[in-house]
């Protein structure tokens, strides 16, 4: 019964992130904004609702910090290897080669803000808190913050440099902007209840299976409040909108980091990382590593697939594998 309740409760988080999402785009497509930033931003930050809930219900409720810290981290993974599925549902040419540039940035902010969370994960025992926070939070959400404001300025930027953009034709919509408010609250609302339920359920399922706490959370919960990601991006490429696509994957990793942040705050016993496994170290390594991939690739824009993926997203399924692989044994 855990697992049918688990897949029921994954379904009702794909099915309401996804509208979430929708009615979030509509509402970016109103104000104007470059799909770059919209994606790493707007649309990033509604898809890692469920991740959101799942952190605070984990660390305020349960006190289950592998599992919000395994869910924050397994996300990322996820998020990246979503750049592979994408890649394979291109079409023949390579999804990197048709990135804008600008996707440096957030792959720059967020390889930063994971390996801030190694760094003090290492050095946790030896570092001072602020009262019940670690001192890596306020730098975390500064470096959030400071990450949304670059990524706007370099969207605008762009934009001034186009000036063809700017006179694109807004696209009408039949739904008043205060019906897509509606609903985009409900649905949101519908995402956060559902998600508040998962940690609960990962106990059970580590429970039953004799699994930690560490790996159900970096696998299972982690895959299944990524699924509004993959719906998203899905949806995005088959209307051609690219950027849409990976502005959400890069973006929700830099958002995940910053709920790391707030799992901390609502965590009060103490610091968050000072109570987790270290074995969350793995997939760290293998987030950074991911994020070198999709650099290299950006960078070098490979015009060639060989069996389907570009060289630079086979690396990403290989470290992935690797990863789950590593974590697996470190819990057997």
């Amino acid at each position: 019964m855990t697992w049918i309740a688990f897949l029921f409760v994954s379904a009702v988080i794909v099915y309401a992130g996804t509208q979430l999402a929708r009615y979030g785009d509509m509402i970016a497509d109103r104000s104007g904004m470059g799909r770059t930033w919209i994606g790493a931003v707007l649309v990033a930050a509604t898809t890692s609702l469920p991740e959101l809930a799942t952190g605070v219900s984990s660390t305020a409720v349960y006190r289950a910090t592998d599992i919000a810290v395994g869910d924050v981290l397994g996300s990322c993974l996820f998020n990246l290897l979503l750049l592979s599925v994408m890649d394979g549902l291109g079409g023949d040419q390579p999804i990197s080669s048709r990135a804008a540039p600008g996707h440096a940035l957030s792959i720059a902010f967020g390889s930063m803000l994971i390996g801030l969370a190694g760094l003090s994960l290492l050095a946790e025992p030896n570092l001072p808190h602020l009262r019940w926070i670690g001192w890596y939070t306020p730098l975390m959400i500064g470096i959030y913050l400071l990450s949304m404001r670059s990524l706007f300025h370099y969207e605008r930027r762009q934009r001034e440099r186009m000036p063809a953009v700017l006179e694109e034709e807004a696209v009408p919509h039949a739904i008043s902007t205060g019906v897509v408010w509606f609903r985009y609250s409900i649905h949101a609302l519908v995402v956060v209840v559902a998600a508040t339920l998962l940690p609960g359920l990962g106990q059970q399922i580590a429970s039953e299976t004799g699994l930690e706490q560490s790996f159900v959370g970096s696998m299972f919960i982690a895959a299944s409040t990524s699924m509004p990601e993959l719906v998203v991006c899905i949806s995005a490429l088959r209307l051609g909108a690219v950027d849409l696509a990976i502005g959400n994957v890069l973006g929700s990793n830099i958002f995940n980091m910053f709920i790391l942040a707030l799992d901390d705050i609502f965590y009060l016993p103490g610091p968050i990382l000072a109570t987790v496994s270290r074995s969350h170290l793995i997939a760290i390594l293998a987030a950074l590593i991911m994020n070198s991939l999709v650099l290299a690739g950006l960078t070098y824009q490979s015009m060639r697939k060989r069996l389907a993926l570009a060289a630079d997203t086979w690396g990403i399924v290989a470290i992935y594998v690797a990863a789950m692989v590593l974590l697996a044994r470190q819990h057997s």
